[in-house]
Parts: C-alpha cells; sequence; structure tokens
C-alpha cells in the first residue's frame, strides 16, 4: 500500500515537520504490537511515502476486522520523536482503497482535550492498497510441480588416477569418494520431491570408447537414448562404472551439459516441472565465456544449477558464476534469475571423519537457495500453484528443503 498526509502539526522551531507513520497490530489482550514503520520524509507537512509489503498475518492476525493503529510522528535527531497524531482502521476498511481514496482524520487526544476548536492534526491518505497471495515452494509440490535431478560428474585428468587413494575417484571399496558424497547428500534429499526416480547422469571432459573420442555430456549408463539411472544408487553404480570404462582427460568444460538440461527445462515452462542440474567438478573452468552466456541464457528457465566443489583447488571463478553478490553477465546481457549456488565441499567436511554430518551440513546448505529461484521463477511467469487433487488424501512431503 501507499500513503500520504495533508496539512499535518508543525511540530519543528525552525523548519516543518519529518514525519514517519509506526502501524500497530491490535492483540487479544488489548495492547499493540509495531508491525510496520514508514520511511521518514524530510521538512514537509504533506509527505507521500514509498509504497510499501506487509503479510497480512503481521498487519492482523489474518483477522480482517482487527483494529489496526496507525501513529504520525515528527522524527527527531536525537530519537524522542515528536507525537503529532493518531488514527485507526482495519485491513477490511484499507482493503476498501482498491476501489476508492480512503482518507483519515490525524487526531491528537492531548490537544483533542485542550483546545475548543480543534478539529485534526492533519489527514492522512491511502493512494493504493493491492492484496496478493505469496504461495510457498511447498504449494507448487502439493499441486503436482515435480522436480527433475540431473548430475553431471567431472572426469577430467587434474582429479587423479581412480586407482590412486590419493585421486578425488579413488574407488575405496570400504567408503564414498568426494564425488560420490557429494552426489548422495543433495541427490537423497531432491529425490523425494521427484516422483518417477529416474536421473539423467552425465559426465564431462574423458575420452570415451570405443574411439576414444573426448565428450562433454556422455551419459554414465554408456546409453545415449536413455541417460536415466534408477534412483541415486543407480547414478552412482553407473558412476562408477565409467570410472572403468573411459580415460579421464579434459578440458573442464560445463556450456554443454547446461545446454543440455535447458533444453529439457525449455520444453515445460508451465510450472509442471523444475529442473535442478547438479554439477560435481575438481576445480578450475576452461570455457568460463561459454559457460556465462548457457546461464544467462538458461536463466528464464524452470531450472537452478548447484556445483560443488571438491578438492584443494582454487574456485575463485566459481563464486563469479554464484550470482549473489553481483548477477552473471554475458555480452552485456545479465541472466535474468539468479540460478547458481556454487559451494566448496571442503567446507563441510566434518573433521572427526564422520561421513554422514559432513554429507547432512553440505546438502542443508546447498539447497537452502532451491526453494527461493523456484519461487521466483513461478513468480515471474505469473505460475499459481495448481489446486489439490481432489481424490484421496494428499501424501506427506517430505520437508528437508
Amino acid at each position: 500500500m501507499q500513503l500520504c498526509a495533508n496539512k499535518l502539526d508543525k511540530k519543528d522551531f525552525f523548519g516543518k515537520s519529518d514525519p514517519f507513520l509506526v502501524f500497530y497490530r491490535s492483540n487479544e489482550d488489548g495492547t499493540f504490537t509495531i508491525c510496520h514503520k514508514t520511511e521518514v520524509i524530510k521538512n514537509t507537512l504533506n509527505p507521500v511515502w514509498q509504497p510499501f509489503t506487509i503479510p497480512v498475518r503481521a498487519l492482523c492476525n489474518g483477522d480482517y476486522d482487527r483494529t489496526v493503529k496507525v501513529d504520525v510522528y515528527d522524527w527527531d535527531r536525537g530519537g524522542s520523536h515528536d507525537f503529532i497524531g493518531e488514527f485507526t482502521t482495519s485491513y477490511r476498511e484499507l482493503s476498501r482503497g482498491q476501489s476508492q481514496f480512503s482518507v483519515y482524520e490525524v487526531l491528537n487526544p492531548k490537544k483533542k482535550c485542550k483546545k475548543k476548536k480543534y478539529i485534526n492534526s492533519g489527514t492522512v491518505t491511502l493512494l493504493s492498497f493491492k492484496a496478493e497471495s505469496e504461495y510457498t515452494f511447498v504449494d507448487y509440490i502439493k499441486g503436482g510441480t515435480q522436480l527433475n535431478f540431473t548430475v553431471a560428474i567431472d572426469f577430467t585428468a587434474s582429479n587423479g588416477n581412480p586407482s590412486q587413494p590419493t585421486s578425488l575417484h579413488y574407488m575405496n571399496p570400504y567408503q564414498l569418494n568426494a564425488y560420490g558424497m557429494a552426489l548422495k547428500a543433495v541427490g537423497e534429499i531432491i529425490q523425494d520431491y521427484d516422483s518417477d526416480k529416474l536421473f539423467p547422469a552425465y559426465g564431462f571432459g574423458a575420452k570415451i570408447p570405443p574411439d576414444g573420442k573426448i565428450s562433454h555430456e556422455f551419459p554414465l549408463n554408456g546409453e545415449l537414448e536413455n541417460p536415466n539411472c534408477v534412483g541415486i544408487q543407480g547414478v552412482l553404480e553407473a558412476y562408477f562404472k565409467s570410472l572403468r570404462t573411459v580415460q579421464l582427460y579434459g578440458p573442464t568444460n560445463f556450456a554443454s551439459v547446461i545446454n543440455q538440461v535447458a533444453r529439457a527445462a525449455g520444453d515445460v515452462t508451465d510450472g509442471s516441472q523444475y529442473y535442478v542440474l547438479l554439477i560435481i567438478t575438481d576445480g578450475v573452468i576452461s570455457d568460463m565465456v561459454q559457460t556465462k552466456e548457457a546461464i544467462v541464457n538458461a536463466s528464464s528457465l524452470p531450472l537452478s544449477i548447484i556445483i560443488v566443489g571438491v578438492g584443494p583447488a582454487e574456485f575463485d571463478a566459481m563464486e563469479e558464476l554464484d550470482g549473489d553478490e553481483v548477477r552473471v553477465s554475458s555480452r552485456g546481457r545479465f541472466a535474468e534469475r539468479d540460478i547458481v549456488q556454487f559451494v566448496p565441499f571442503r567446507d563441510y567436511v566434518d573433521r572427526s571423519g564422520n561421513q554422514v554430518l559432513s554429507m547432512a551440513r553440505l546438502a542443508k546448505d546447498v539447497l537452502a537457495e532451491i526453494p527461493e529461484q523456484f519461487l521466483s521463477y513461478m513468480k515471474s511467469r505469473d505460475i499459481k500453484p495448481r489446486p489439490l487433487p481432489q481424490s484421496g488424501p494428499v501424501q506427506n512431503l517430505p520437508m528437508h528443503i
């Protein structure tokens, strides 16, 4: 909503007032709780405040007829703000502002008692009011939206020979290597949101049989026509099988696998599907320009990209792809949304060697941004959750994310 005021009382000895509004929610016991403060508008008796957004829950606890009190103050540098006056309203009354201006008299009870001719201390006008439903990630999942999980694993030579214990791809018969841990940590949670449990899994940066051609999007199960693996266990088995059949090589190129998943995401933009690509890599990216372009192109699609860095390398370039500070750009075009989350696995490894704890920490952090990225896509396309299916009870959703 947006409000302005007219002819407020002058409180400052030099100059006019510096007005701001304070909104209070009334509680069951008759007390009031502050729920919003506007900004201060300096030196005016006719301020126009910026529009602001507030949850209905915070304003009136969902009770449309509950009293909302608004105090008008004159800001004072020392913190002892001068009271100009007050008025009361309710959510229901405010909501009439969708079709008409609502004008409220600002009254100062002390002044009213003292002065017989006192009318008011100014007026506040509601200029605009709009109520919107804010949907949650779970609303969409309950409505049937599926998460499609795809994995891409770095098979470049810098990982080291898989038969050596120093290799990041070391096939230890007793415990998972860093790639396996990252895959299992993230995949086992995401798989609960995907009903068919079929996960396309790719490798990049290896020479593949039979002719030793370098590939940046080869299916881990060896089936070009059907790269799907059954469950996270199926992805792990295909990963270990690939380690025995391909030759680790290079370079470290991301663009081709991002474009591959983006093509699939581009086919279903109605909100029924959302794609999550997990890239696990040991290092420095070789095709940064092409990868940035792929990310910018994909930022308008129902897609999020998680990059987990394993091993001791410097991952500075990856931070650039994670658009938290500065939105990724390519050839002067900026990404429509922030769709990349990068984390170095070493930050989550438990010092005592507890793999379960390491994986839980990684999953919690790496998946934290997915619901927000998911909602930003739905909001940008004005896609609302589908109504709940009528037949039968709603399945109990896992609440990890």
